[in-house]
């Protein structure tokens, strides 16, 4: 079958959708909670801006995806499908990511069963560690079932510390 013909890129696209939320959770645990967390940061503050600092890695993902778009108008159709692939990730990204579980746009529908109620829990799990350390769930469109990233975080403590820390700050700032 010749590489370049539909079903192979389409193949191909759709291959490239799947590896995204790999890519996305490693660049997310080791980027974003990395040495990038400068613009992650925005991501776990409240805020009532539009947009955060955060969001600086659409547009990072968004130029690469435009620029391989650019490399396929040239004659390279597997490299258009690629382009085509990262585009949908970050499609269902924005749809199910900054709609669905952050609400960041009109999408005010609360899961209460199924999949989509698992994604939003996981998220809610891994925000509920309060700076880049110790959280869990680092995938966008793919959550680890929820009573497991309860345990882990349990076993790790780092909630517990951080409401320690916070009532013990409290306490100093308001003394009997």
């Amino acid at each position: 079958m010749d590489p370049t013909s539909w079903p192979v890129l389409i193949a191909i696209a759709i291959g490239v959708f799947f590896v995204m939320e790999w890519v996305a959770w490693a660049a997310h645990k080791y980027i974003m909670h990395g040495f990038g967390w400068g613009w992650h940061k925005s991501h776990h503050e409240e805020h009532d801006e539009l947009f955060e600092k955060n969001d600086l890695y659409a547009v990072v993902f968004s130029i690469l995806a435009i620029s391989l778009f650019v490399i396929a108008a040239f004659g390279h159709p597997i490299v258009g499908a690629i382009a085509v692939g990262i585009t949908l990730y970050g499609l269902f990204y924005f749809i199910v990511h900054d709609g669905l579980v952050h609400q960041r746009w009109p999408f005010r529908h609360i899961p209460h069963k199924g999949y989509a109620k698992r994604l939003v829990q996981a998220h809610r799990l891994h925000h509920a560690v309060e700076g880049k350390d110790g959280c869990v769930s680092f995938g966008f469109l793919y959550a680890p079932p929820v009573d497991k990233l309860s345990a882990e975080l349990r076993s790790r403590g780092t909630v517990g510390e951080e409401k320690a820390a916070r009532k013990a700050k409290t306490a100093d700032a308001h003394p009997l």
